[in-house]
């Protein structure tokens, strides 16, 4: 008799202690980041991990009783790394949440993985149009190429650029900010004089931009992913292109803020179109700009930053709205159709589509305050993504 009650208490502890940290663990709301942390797009993942870090630092680590964890995983730009790293962060992590995604092939490599869990999946950079008709369950806070190549297609054979060359990395947003920005340009009027693509991975742009040279165009557009930008200008400078008369003009990676610096007077006056500049002049972006390099050593936040800070809030936001309950697809429910004012102006996530919906500014480098700035001078407001409108 006293053999079966010592059992039944020492049944009754360990109940008690697996409740107790079922409860533990529920109090915890796990968000994996995977992010490139080395490799070509390591300033991605250098940004958007500051940004994560910052908004947790400003809105507190708990949210509706759970404790906010930040999981953050390098995949190194490959796909399946995001892919094996994904799978482990839901399989034996628990996390409630994905997001980051550098670029479009690793954002592309998860989405089946959160299809299958009904894991909301927070891409906060990556930026083909098709990325979220790859699962119900992703929810873009970045943007989208087509948004930037559309204005400047609209822009550039209204201010004299007429015959134009295009130049973009070869692989899918860079097809996307081609194929967008040409049918936009023909229509205003304008010509291509020829369309090259550059491979992705250690990619030499000098024989391409030699080729531009001799074609003599009034323009030459570039898209290359986030962190290319300095080596396309210093080997246009090189090559004296800009002397010869043709113009640098481009999506807002070509004069990423992370390093325009860095690119010296050569960048000065280069036209690109873009959602986000650190010199966006609201009193919401310049809080955010101080706070982030105070907390940075400096560093300037560029486009990817923002997409990471907007993606924190929209998480948070749905944990705040779901009362911390239910699985993924409450979450979901909550992310979509969230209106707010971010860093880089309005946006909201289109509840359809579950993509950005945000302003396209044309900008001009400028000198301010003795650095380099991409300076707003035309808005273009509320653009949906034009791949998600045919």
């Amino acid at each position: 008799m006293h053999k079966r009650q010592v059992f039944k208490a020492i049944a009754l502890v360990v109940i008690a202690l697996t409740a107790t940290q079922s409860i533990a663990d529920g109090a915890t709301f796990k968000i994996g980041l995977i992010l490139p942390m080395t490799g070509q797009q390591a300033s991605t993942g250098r940004q958007i991990e500051a940004a994560a870090k910052l908004y947790m630092a400003q809105n507190g680590d708990t949210v509706a009783g759970k404790k906010i964890q930040l999981i953050i995983k390098d995949d190194t730009t490959i796909p399946d790394v995001t892919k094996r790293l994904a799978q482990e962060l839901v399989v034996n992590d628990k996390v409630d949440v994905l997001a980051g995604f550098g670029i479009t092939p690793s954002a592309l490599a998860t989405a089946p993985i959160a299809t299958q869990s009904k894991t909301p999946m927070v891409v906060m950079a990556a930026a083909t149009s098709s990325i979220t008709q790859a699962s119900p369950y992703i929810v873009r806070t970045s943007f989208t190429l087509a948004q930037a190549a559309v204005a400047m297609g609209d822009w550039a054979p209204k201010n004299g650029l007429k015959k134009v060359v295009t130049l973009v990395s070869d692989y899918g947003p860079g097809i996307d900010a081609e194929k967008y920005f040409i049918e936009r340009l023909q229509l205003n009027g304008g010509q291509v004089a020829e369309s090259l693509r550059v491979p992705m991975r250690n990619p030499d742009f000098a024989p391409f931009l030699q080729k531009v040279r001799d074609l003599k165009p009034d323009a030459l557009f570039v898209f290359v992913p986030s962190g290319a930008g300095a080596a396309v200008m210093k080997q246009f400078l090189e090559r004296g292109m800009d002397k010869a008369g043709i113009k640098l003009i481009g999506t807002g990676d070509v004069t990423d803020d992370d390093q325009l610096n860095d690119m010296g007077d050569g960048a000065l006056g280069v036209v690109t179109s873009h959602h986000y500049s650190a010199a966006h002049p609201s009193a919401a972006n310049k809080k955010f700009v101080e706070a982030f390099q105070k907390a940075n050593k400096g560093m300037r936040p560029n486009f990817m930053a923002v997409g990471g800070y907007d993606g924190m809030r929209v998480i948070y936001e749905a944990l705040k709205a779901s009362k911390g309950q239910g699985g993924g697809d409450a979450l979901l429910a909550a992310m979509k159709g969230q209106i707010f004012e971010s860093p880089r102006g309005p946006m909201f996530i289109d509840s359809q589509t579950r993509d950005v919906v945000h302003n396209i500014y044309l900008r001009k480098v400028q000198r301010q305050d003795g650095q380099l700035h991409n300076v707003e001078f035309d808005v273009i407001k509320d653009v949906k993504d034009p791949g998600k409108t045919k």
